[in-house]
Order: C-alpha cells, then structure tokens, then sequence
C-alpha cells in the first residue's frame, strides 16, 4: 500500500476506550454488494479490496463491520482480512453481534448463550485473536426492554479476553444506563443525520456527557437508510452544498461531524471516488447560520 496522507485526521480524533481512532472512519456494508445484503449482484472484489486499501492510505483507522455483512460471494469480514492483514497497528475493527443471517441470507437474533458463536464467527473471519470493539446491536422489537441479558454475556466474554472493549448499537438512553451498569461502554452506534428526531440527539448529548463516541450510521443515506439516499434532497442541503462546491453528501457529514467532538463519522461506499468525498468531508466547516439552518430541516425534508 502506498504511504498515508492522513485525510481522515483533518476532522480530529476521539478515544475508543485506550485505543484512539480518526473521526472520520470506514463503514464495510456496502463492500459486498450493489445493494446490501443482496445475494445476487456482488460488487467487484479486487475494486472493493481496493477501497479498503485506499481508505487506510486515506488515514483511516476505524472500521466497522460485521459478520452478516455478506452477499452471494461477498464477505466484508474476509474483504478486510484479505485487504488488510496483517493489520496496522493503529488500525481499529468494530463489529457488532445480536442479529445474525443463516446461509440463505434469513435473518436471526442470537440468545446471550449464542453471542460466543457470534463473536467466534468474526474472528475467524477477521483473522484475529481478540476483537476491539463489540457493539451490541439491539433489534427494533426490543428498544424499550432489557438488554442485561445479552449484555452480561458480552461483558463476559471481555472478561475472557475475546473482546477489548465494548460497545451498543441502536439504544435508548435507558439502555445506555443499564448497560454501563454491568460493564464500560465505550461508544454507541444509533442512526443520525439531518432531521434527526429530538429522541435521536438526545442518545447523543448523553453520550457527550459521558465522553463516550457516538457513531451515527445513515448519516448520509438518512430515511434512504440500507437502500441508500433517497431521491432528491431537502432545498436547505442542496444550497449549503452549491454555497461551498461540494456534494450534498459532504454536507450531511460534516454536520454531522459538528454535533460534536465525540461523534465520529463511520461512511461507507464501494466507488473510489465517493471515498475521497467522503474522506473530504471531515475538512469542511459549515458555519454557524449553516449549521443552524441544517438542524431546522424536518425528517421529512432531509
């Protein structure tokens, strides 16, 4: 791999724990597939070998991931294994269990006593001895129940030494409460983006409080979420984007890169050039009235 030109820096860092990352990181979904979790069109796997390689030449060294990211022939897992390994030193890999997918492509949720199996999955697949990061991903029938549970089990297997440190995914505040009960967290993964709900930002100022990275995903696909963005863009995206000569996807980032120092930005992509965009974005400041106008816009303007 050529040498790295640090792009991913220009936004800053934060602390995962003891292990410090770029805010601007890599997400792995869209590796796998035009569309993810697709089983018939995968993307070309040398070009996606090369994004990856490319994003780390970019400066990143946060990626995330996860074992049911897969398509026909596709596996972001062993995408990053063969791109990567042996890995940078500085180099962090976050994945997340709960959810799972049977080889059909059928989705599952693990029992706590299935979590192991899980966790196994990604570092056989990963090529690692111990996991980073492990973020619990919580389903969307249980986002008002207990997590203790699964989360003690997780808790347990850091005690064991297959994870370092561990992380939630798609939480309510409650959750984060009782989860760092049991065990350190040290980020939280939920969606977020331009027209975020107060509920949203919410998790978000909590985690700021706590010093904890929030990690947003469709930050750029917003309601789009896993289809992408969607058809058209809110008139208050698209000015700030012509103000500045750059995508409407720069601008959903680098707001949501401002939200705060310990929010992290974790895009992803399989086209080269959409990586340097977003790799970019992490560069570009949107001005008070800017920022302002952006967090005015409604759910369903964005």
């Amino acid at each position: 791999m050529s040498p790295r030109t640090n792009t991913s820096a220009a936004a800053g860092t934060w602390r995962l724990g003891d292990l410090t990352v770029n805010r601007v990181g890599f997400g792995a979904m869209r590796l796998t597939g035009t569309e993810p979790f697709d089983r018939g069109v995968p993307r070309d796997r040398d070009r996606s070998i090369g994004v990856l390689r490319r994003a780390v030449e970019l400066g990143v060294n946060h990626l995330d991931t996860a074992a049911y990211y897969f398509s026909a022939t596709r596996s972001a897992n062993e995408l990053i294994n063969r791109a990567l390994a042996p890995y940078p030193e500085d180099l962090v890999i976050a994945t997340k269990v709960w959810p799972s997918r049977d080889p059909s492509g059928a989705w599952w949720w693990a029992a706590p006593e299935q979590l192991r199996g899980q966790v196994e999955e990604n570092l056989r697949q990963l090529g690692r001895d111990h996991l980073d990061v492990v973020n619990l991903r919580v389903p969307p029938s249980r986002r008002t129940g207990s997590i203790g549970e699964h989360f003690g089990a997780l808790a347990a297997l850091r005690d064991a030494g297959l994870i370092r440190h561990l992380g939630l995914s798609h939480v309510t505040s409650e959750q984060l409460a009782e989860a760092r009960a049991i065990a350190p967290v040290v980020c939280v993964q939920n969606p977020y983006g331009i027209g975020a709900s107060h509920e949203d930002r919410a998790v978000l100022e909590r985690c700021g409080e706590l010093a904890l990275a929030f990690v947003p995903f469709f930050a750029i696909a917003g309601p789009g979420r896993e289809a992408g963005p969607v058809a058209g863009e809110g008139d208050a995206v698209r000015a700030v984007a012509r103000a500045h000569g750059v995508s409407v996807a720069q601008v959903r980032l680098a707001w949501t890169l401002q939200q705060g120092p310990h929010v992290l930005a974790i895009p992803g992509t399989g086209d080269p050039d959409h990586l340097a965009q977003n790799m970019a974005a992490g560069a570009l400041r949107l001005s008070d009235a800017e920022m302002a106008r952006l967090t005015s816009v409604r759910s369903a303007d964005a």
